[in-house]
């Protein structure tokens, strides 16, 4: 009885949460009719699935969630590539320089990103990446290189000093110690900038909205902004029933990685 409310507080985020998701499953399972209705209904009085129809119909999501899901997977996987030993660098070897890296990666965080909408663009026609792929990665990869770096440095510092000098003492050099000793407690660290870069890279919609041209090459963000008219009047039905398949992908990677974050908190908490 005495847990009765925190179990109770439990339940309420939990429903807070999965609010969203659920309304959003009860407009995709409405028919017009129902959807145009004053009082809005929680369950669907007569369930369809012609949304679902028509949001495969009208627009090509398959293609455009496995073009969404190449470019987060790149931009997650290249953020971490680059920011683990920039942010071991800067962990280890304090000084002047690397408190003003650090500001100057937070401080960067602030600029408004329209600012620089039109410099990014000519950059990118120069380059000749303008509505390709690899270009909308290399955009991501800079703008979320930054926060990862943050975050992985301070995984790095709470790192103890003291478990590499003692494989040094062991004769490992230093490459071996970092590999050894460093990086299977960095793992629950590495795992929650993946997560965080994917997530950005697969919510994001205004430099793709920018980058990308050809209906072809465009994202899963922009193809579900096609079902709004030019009036901005929505298809309510086919948006939700497409943005309830555009959320399986994050939900499925995030219960994959979900698994290999406990294992690493776990390897990490025995290797300490």
């Amino acid at each position: 009885m005495r847990r009765a409310p925190q179990y109770l507080a439990l339940a309420a985020y939990i429903a807070f949460l999965a609010f969203p998701l659920a309304w959003l499953l009860s407009t995709a399972l409405k028919t017009p009719q129902e959807m145009a209705q004053t009082d809005p209904t929680w369950i669907p009085r007569a369930p369809t699935a012609a949304n679902f129809a028509d949001a495969f119909g009208e627009q090509d999501l398959v293609g455009a969630a496995t073009r969404s899901l190449v470019v987060a997977l790149m931009s997650s996987v290249v953020t971490v590539v680059i920011a683990l030993p920039a942010a071991y660098a800067m962990a280890r070897h304090r000084g002047l320089l690397n408190r003003v890296a650090i500001g100057w990666v937070l401080v960067s965080q602030v600029f408004p990103v329209i600012l620089i909408i039109i410099p990014l663009f000519v950059i990118l026609r120069d380059l000749e990446l303008v509505n390709t792929l690899t270009g909308l990665v290399l955009v991501h990869v800079t703008f979320t290189l930054p926060f990862a770096l943050w975050m992985l440095q301070g995984y790095v510092r709470a790192v103890p000093r003291e478990l590499e000098e003692a494989a040094a003492v062991d004769g490992a050099s230093r490459l071996r110690s970092i590999g050894a000793v460093v990086a299977p407690l960095l793992a629950p660290g590495v795992v929650a900038t993946l997560l965080f870069a994917f997530i950005s890279s697969w919510n994001e919609f205004l430099f793709a909205l920018v980058v990308l041209r050809d209906p072809g090459v465009m994202t899963l963000p922009l193809t579900l902004a096609r079902f709004v008219g030019p009036e901005g009047v929505a298809r309510l039905g086919p948006l939700a029933a497409a943005s309830l398949m555009a959320t399986i992908p994050s939900l499925v990677f995030f219960a994959i990685i979900q698994r290999r974050l406990k294992s690493g908190l776990m390897a990490g908490a025995m290797k300490g």
